[in-house]
């Protein structure tokens, strides 16, 4: 296998040797960098370019390990058994399997994406540890072992919220998506809207620069938001002028709320256009 991005992803020399080697190193590939650059992405085009399946294990501050192996149902049993349903005796008709023991279950190779890893608690890593190195987990309640019948691709996504536990870390392979720059993302604005307008895509993403190089901004604008902000000029017409009416002194760019998404943010920029205009006046 070797992972070269799709038509649908633009992925850097950097990414794609690192995507390879976790797959050479059967090793999970730890991959962080800002919210909006294509980290879950990676994983839904991955499984593509390898024509297989995803499997995609959200996690959620409340997500413990236990629910991505198995999760044993005793109440449903209780009830059933006050009710005398048939097939009670059998705990395996109480047994959940999660998104691991659905990989390690599958056919054929699968991609296994645990998405936002830092969002859980500390331990939950560590908790994952012995699963992932040795691809197999043991069922208490019958006894039996879970091994994977093909070992994986797993892709591990982190948005940085907490550190990850340094034992945890060395059995990754890690990889930071760095933010693309402008011709990258013009590369990433061909492939979702080719046939684009050059001299549109241009003050687009001047101004998009713009935002992003503002001092004291709370949250930056992602690629993603530049793709939305792209889709809504064009949904809406909005002209060319209209984006360079935004230099000194100008208002706030066209459709702003899909690129400026906190009060702090916004507040921020108005102030900083007040000042402009300002100064413009005792120029």
């Amino acid at each position: 296998m070797a992972f070269q991005g799709t038509e649908r992803y633009v992925a850097s020399p950097a990414l794609m040797l690192a995507v390879n080697a976790a797959v050479t190193l059967q090793r999970p590939l730890l991959v962080k960098g800002e919210p909006g650059t294509g980290k879950t992405l990676l994983a839904e085009e991955l499984a593509r370019s390898l024509d297989t399946a995803l499997i995609a294990w959200h996690v959620k501050s409340t997500t413990k390990a236990q629910q991505g192996l198995y999760e044993y149902d005793a109440v449903s049993r209780l009830r059933d058994s006050q009710l005398g349903v048939e097939g009670v005796d059998d705990v395996r008709n109480y047994l959940r399997p999660g998104k691991l023991w659905e990989a390690f279950q599958a056919e054929r190779r699968v991609v296994l994406l645990i998405d936002e890893i830092d969002k859980a608690d500390l331990e939950f890593p560590n908790d994952l540890l012995l699963e992932l190195d040795r691809m197999e987990f043991h069922v208490y309640e019958t006894g039996e072992t879970v091994r994977a019948r093909h070992r994986p691709v797993v892709i591990i996504t982190s948005n940085n919220e907490k550190e990850l536990p340094d034992a945890f870390l060395r059995r990754c392979f890690f990889h930071y998506i760095d933010f693309p720059d402008r011709e990258g993302l013009q590369r990433i604005v061909d492939v979702h809207f080719p046939g684009l307008q050059d001299q549109l895509v241009d003050e687009a993403l001047t101004l998009f620069f713009q935002l992003r190089e503002v001092p004291g901004l709370k949250k930056k604008p992602t690629t993603s938001e530049l793709l939305d902000w792209l889709a809504l000029l064009l949904a809406d017409q909005v002209p060319i002028s209209a984006l360079r009416e935004n230099e000194a002194g100008r208002p706030l760019p066209p459709l702003a709320g899909a690129l400026v998404k906190n009060e702090q943010d916004l507040d921020l920029l108005r102030r900083l256009v007040f000042m402009q205009r300002r100064q413009g006046r005792k120029a």
